[in-house]
């Protein structure tokens, strides 16, 4: 089928701009928290362990987001999820930026981070209501526009933190985030040829509150003051919840994320790539931002708004590595294109480990890292989406973004976790060998993506969704060299 969309309404003919452009404007917003800590820590007269929760409670109402988005996704609400979820974001940028404490800005940035929950929704109306050929384009598309987008928030909340305030960068949330909302009345199609399954509410809480105990254990790791008794606590709990969780989602006939679907081992093998690319991604997105801003031992000493602009040449790279995915899959596969992406991110991060003496020296190492994002966050999804039934892809793809927010949230974690260590008592900087230290382990992560990925060719051959057995025999043609067309 390649020629009618999926569902009853046919789609706008800006659906796909403003799906990339929904996807991008959430992803900017949720990221706004990282480079104003400092600056929430002195408007709110909180210390900087507590103003951190900016960006962790953001991470946080993300990570339970997901699968639940994904899995209206999957069924007859979808424009209803999305429209709501902007609402939501939109709702939370107005509270933080108008919030005068802690606790209304805390609120606010969990309305926020629910945004990053919205980009599996936008996959799912891809799939479902665009012709299958464009369809698996435009979700790797959008795979990259939700890490670009990522990249640019920095350099803006940077000029903010320059500039004005923190009030301010979030009342700029609300604008861009209100833009979107409308957007999204005025394009996204109905899906009423969907069919309606209903929403695992019990799945949804249990996985809440193991995957909430679990990023607080990775969070506070490395963070002072913390007993190691609360860290072994949050895992337990998380521990406990998440065995739950599994045998919940075995058990009842509509789960919110159909685990049987990683009996296939290429799916396993894809949703654990995901995993490990968004630990390395935050990895080199956090310290390649803070050792330009001041190391000790090193020259380099630049502004908050300079460290954001490291970052541009990875927004740009990226989305332009996704554009070369429809000439370079027909000619080396998706899992050859997604083993050649984490190649590159290991070069680019053994290139900073070895020269970073100069500013420039981070603009080559963050576009040679946007580049190999770029071609494995595009190829990652797509591939998925190959692997699963058509009924499943919104759940597997919320699973997948969750996957991928534990990911980026423990890979920030340690990032801090080892720069502090590396910081000597009353010192202002951490020394230049540990931030070695941390980018050689972000190098090691993105290495082995690379056997991961060779790992899901090899087992891709032997992989289909369950639907049927042309589709089958299709996947396995695919896997070597598939093709993606407009």
């Amino acid at each position: 089928m390649t020629g009618q969309p999926v569902d009853d309404e046919q789609p706008h003919r800006l659906l796909v701009p403003v799906l990339i452009g929904i996807t991008a404007i959430v992803s900017i917003v949720s990221s706004l928290g990282a480079p104003l800590i400092p600056t929430v820590a002195k408007a709110f007269d909180v210390p900087l362990r507590d103003a951190q929760w900016s960006l962790t409670i953001a991470l946080l109402s993300a990570t339970v987001a997901a699968p639940v988005l994904g899995r209206l996704g999957d069924g007859p609400h979808r424009r209803t999820a999305i429209i709501g979820g902007l609402g939501i974001v939109f709702a939370g940028s107005v509270l933080a930026g108008l919030g005068s404490t802690m606790p209304l800005l805390l609120l606010g940035r969990a309305m926020q981070g629910i945004g990053l929950g919205l980009a599996p929704l936008a996959m799912a109306i891809a799939r479902h209501h665009l012709p299958e050929d464009r369809a698996g384009e435009v979700i790797g598309v959008l795979s990259v526009t939700a890490a670009a987008g990522v990249g640019a928030g920095y350099p803006i909340s940077g000029l903010i933190a320059e500039r004005a305030d923190v009030h301010t960068a979030f009342a700029f949330g609300g604008l861009v985030s209100g833009a979107a909302l409308i957007a999204g009345v005025l394009v996204i199609p109905r899906s009423s040829g969907a069919q309606r399954a209903p929403l695992d509410l019990m799945g949804a809480l249990v996985l809440a509150i193991g995957l909430s105990a679990l990023l607080l254990a990775i969070t506070q790791a490395g963070a002072q003051g913390v007993s190691t008794a609360w860290i072994v606590a949050f895992v337990v709990v998380s521990g406990l919840a998440l065995s739950v969780w599994v045998r919940h989602q075995l058990a009842v006939d509509h789960p919110l994320v159909d685990l049987r679907q990683m009996r296939e081992r290429a799916v396993v093998l894809t949703i654990v790539t995901a995993l490990v690319l968004g630990f390395a991604m935050y990895m080199f997105l956090t310290l390649v931002t803070e050792f330009v801003q001041g190391s000790d031992g090193s020259a380099i000493q630049v502004s908050p708004l300079v460290a954001g602009l490291c970052l541009v040449p990875f927004s740009v790279f990226s989305v332009l590595a996704s554009r070369t995915v429809r000439p370079l899959i027909p000619r080396v596969g998706t899992p050859a294109l997604l083993a050649a992406g984490s190649a590159v991110i290991t070069l680019g991060g053994i290139f900073y480990v070895e020269v970073h003496s100069a500013l420039w020296h981070a603009f080559v190492a963050m576009g040679l890292i946007g580049l190999g994002f770029g071609w494995s966050f595009a190829a990652l999804p797509m591939f998925l989406t190959k692997l699963v039934p058509k009924r499943e892809i919104g759940s597997v793809l919320g699973f997948y973004q969750v996957v991928r927010y534990i990911g980026f949230t423990s890979g920030s974690a340690l990032a801090g976790a080892i720069l502090g260590h590396a910081t000597a008592a009353g010192g202002r900087f951490p020394a230049v060998g540990g931030y070695a230290a941390a980018l050689w382990v972000g190098v090691a992560a993105s290495l082995g993506a690379v056997f991961l990925a060779i790992a899901v060719g090899r087992r891709s051959m032997a992989s289909a969704p369950v639907e049927s057995e042309p589709d089958r025999r299709a996947v396995i043609r695919e896997a070597p060299s598939e093709s993606v067309s407009n």
